[in-house]
């Protein structure tokens, strides 16, 4: 397992448009983006009835992990299970692919086929599951833009327009209401392998906007 360096920041409009200049003209932007620079992302996070994801979130717990269902764009042949490990600043995510009728059997909670699967994160799903009671919980819609950089393996992205859908857990539906999450924050992320090259840093340090520990799920349960 691989991980990274992730810090998030807080940014307003002003500050994005400026970023998006400056970080345009040095990285190159994700092959996924659209005629607008960008992509439109639908997460499904896990949890169970002790909230205890978003409650690891809310403590601060230094070492804590989240399953989650994502699909983009509302292309719905492309789906990917993954899960997101994190201790302290540093992040690690591992994916399987999945058909939108796995994920579908997963959100019906028809999972004993799982255990037989060829992908161990699969298997790990299912075995959490069983043990720990996790089930679909939240969903959340946002647009990204981001930007990538050789060196150091750097990844900047900026997403906005974050909505949740109420706890809904109906994924595949592309009208699925949804609302502003939280207080629609700009969110600028910043994420390298060992080091930031100077560049990259002197574009995205912004003395004037804190860093935060943001979560789309938890800014997602906002409502419940």
């Amino acid at each position: 397992m691989k991980f990274r360096h992730e810090h998030k920041h807080y940014i307003n409009y002003m500050d994005y448009v400026v970023l998006r200049s400056k970080l345009k003209a040095i990285m190159k932007q994700d092959d996924h983006t659209d005629a607008d620079g960008a992509y439109q992302i639908r997460s499904l996070y896990f949890d169970n009835f002790r909230d205890t994801v978003l409650n690891e979130k809310i403590d601060g717990i230094n070492h804590r992990e989240k399953f989650r269902i994502r699909c983009y764009n509302n292309d719905f042949s492309f789906v990917n299970l993954e899960k997101k490990t994190k201790i302290n600043s540093l992040c690690s995510k591992i994916l399987a692919p999945i058909t939108q009728e796995e994920a579908e059997a997963i959100l019906d909670c028809n999972t004993e086929w799982m255990a037989a699967s060829n992908y161990p994160l699969i298997v790990e799903l299912y075995t959490k599951m069983k043990s720990q009671g996790l089930r679909p919980k939240s969903i959340v819609d946002y647009s990204r833009e981001a930007y990538v950089f050789k060196t150091g393996n750097v990844r900047v992205t900026i997403d906005r327009n974050i909505r949740t859908g109420l706890l809904s857990t109906d994924m595949f539906n592309p009208n699925l209401p949804m609302i502003t999450a939280g207080d629609s924050q700009i969110l600028l992320e910043v994420k390298y392998d060992n080091f930031l090259p100077e560049i990259i840093s002197n574009i995205v340090q912004l003395e004037s906007r804190r860093q935060t520990a943001f979560s789309k799920y938890a800014a997602s349960r906002i409502y419940g």
